[in-house]
């Protein structure tokens, strides 16, 4: 199993120089990609410097891909993907930065599931000053859950499988050059989510109860700055996606879509009420009120719970033969 790591930047060379080092400092080496959206400051020349140090060194794993105009990031990620080698691929915006044994524990975690084609892990959100704001939620009880691929959209649908952001996941190349690559039409507004739907089509996941990952929470990230009305229309259209891929074992105990298209605008009234927007909270909030199985669902978002009128995930931890694997191996 080879990974190849993908870091996608624009003109932020002194977060860059963080990701690079994470990347490059792993416990299992591997290629790094350092993808140049078309930066305008010294992201060129100090990639290029540092590759050429490494390669001096006898250290080939750094390679830098530069696009010959501003593509955006969703085009950049695909020409990272183009240009990995590796059947395995793990994806860091350049504000974000990986735990040293990030890609060791998630190469143990696959090598273990043969089957599996997304992998994710738990995250640690930092500020500025990288002080711990919050960390991302579990998954099951194991250091590694195994989610059937049965499973996964009706967990991504009603939240109980959370892979996250691109710094939480890796996935399979081969699965995702099936899925058709990241939609620019959706550039750096769910435009990861709607990979995860694609991808897990394919195949079976794994989520990995560790925080292995770090993610920088900040002001002016680029989807802060969209308007609520374009996320939440982002958000439904999404919903709507992974709702037509649910499996049928899950039909006759599925909300209506209606029902969790009514739960998002409560979600999201709450958003417009913390931004101070009282009347868009309002009018979203109103006609949403009237549905019972979206104040259930809010609820267990807020709480992290499972939908008390949903069967739960058919298996929230790794198989039993599977599972004594991981342990021994997890132990010292």
């Amino acid at each position: 199993m080879k990974f190849s790591i993908v870091i996608v930047t624009y003109n932020r060379i002194n977060l860059l120089r963080r990701a690079i080092d994470s990347a490059l400092n792993q416990t299992l080496p591997c290629e790094v990609i350092v993808v140049d959206d078309c930066s305008s400051d010294d992201t060129q020349a100090y990639v290029q410097n540092r590759r050429n140090d490494r390669l001096q060194a006898g250290d080939t794993r750094l390679i830098y891909h530069r696009n010959s105009s501003n593509r955006g990031h969703s085009a950049s990620v695909n020409a990272g993907i183009a240009v990995a080698t590796g059947d395995w691929i793990k994806l860091v915006d350049d504000d974000d930065y990986l735990a040293a044994n990030c890609i060791e524990e998630m190469a143990k975690a696959i090598a273990l599931c043969p089957s599996v084609v997304i992998c994710s892990c738990q995250a640690i959100q930092v500020d500025a000053n990288e002080v711990e704001i919050s960390r991302t939620r579990q998954v099951g009880l194991e250091k590694v859950s195994y989610i059937p691929q049965q499973d996964i959209h009706y967990g991504m649908l009603l939240e109980l499988v959370p892979f996250g952001t691109p710094i939480q996941v890796a996935f399979s190349r081969a699965a995702f050059l099936k899925s058709g690559g990241w939609d620019s039409s959706l550039d750096a507004n769910f435009d990861d989510i709607d990979s995860w739907i694609k991808i897990a089509q394919f195949g079976d996941a794994v989520f990995i109860n560790q925080c292995l990952a770090y993610r920088t929470h900040w002001s002016g990230a680029y989807n802060q700055m969209l308007s609520l009305q374009k996320r939440l229309e982002t958000n439904l259209l999404i919903k709507k996606k992974i709702y037509a891929l649910v499996s049928d074992k899950y039909r006759d105990n599925l909300p209506k879509l209606e029902e969790i298209e009514a739960y998002i605008k409560l979600h999201w009234s709450l958003v417009a009420l913390k931004k101070r927007k009282l009347l868009y909270a309002a009018n979203l909030a109103f006609p949403a009120m009237m549905y019972p199985v979206a104040w259930q669902l809010l609820w267990q978002r807020v709480r992290g719970t499972v939908f008390p009128k949903s069967p739960s995930l058919d298996t929230a931890t790794i198989p039993h033969d599977l599972r004594m694997q991981v342990s021994s191996r997890s132990n010292p």
